[in-house]
């Protein structure tokens, strides 16, 4: 079993070495100190969409969505408690299609919302639509479960 875990601070985008079994535990980033879990979405961009997703031990669960979606909007206080609950398993991310239309080409999304979980920089599962809390954290859990299966 790896002794350490990489993780992405969601401020600065630098990598951080976290003893695995300290996973549970708050910590904060070495470079600029803010706090590594925020049982928060953090905000993913073009300038640090692919350190979050390659460089992560963590699988990532992206949101793609759109400012002017319904379904979207209503996806986001669904995000924020998935997000709480999943850390720091999985880590849940924003991405804002309109915002980073080059990331959403190069994974082909058509609909949104969309959710894909990735591991190590690639795709494992994703999903189409809005939904409840209870159906978001059985489908991250599931995919996550691929992960560690393969």
């Amino acid at each position: 079993m790896k002794s350490d875990t990489h993780v992405v601070c969601p401020d600065c985008a630098r990598v951080n070495r976290v003893p695995t079994d300290k996973l549970g535990t708050p910590g904060r980033c070495g470079h600029c100190n803010s706090a590594l879990f925020t049982g928060q979405p953090i905000s993913l961009a073009a300038s640090n969409f692919d350190t979050h997703i390659g460089r992560s031990d963590l699988p990532v669960l992206v949101d793609f969505w759109a400012s002017w979606c319904g379904p979207c909007q209503m996806m986001a206080p669904v995000l924020e408690r998935a997000a709480s609950a999943l850390e720091p398993k999985v880590r849940v991310a924003k991405l804002d299609t309109e915002q980073a239309q080059d990331i959403t080409a190069r994974y082909g999304i058509r609909s949104i919302p969309s959710l894909v979980l990735f591991s190590s920089g690639r795709e494992v599962d994703r999903t189409a639509g809005a939904m409840d809390l209870s159906r978001l954290l059985v489908w991250a859990r599931s995919a996550a479960a691929k992960i560690s299966s393969n």
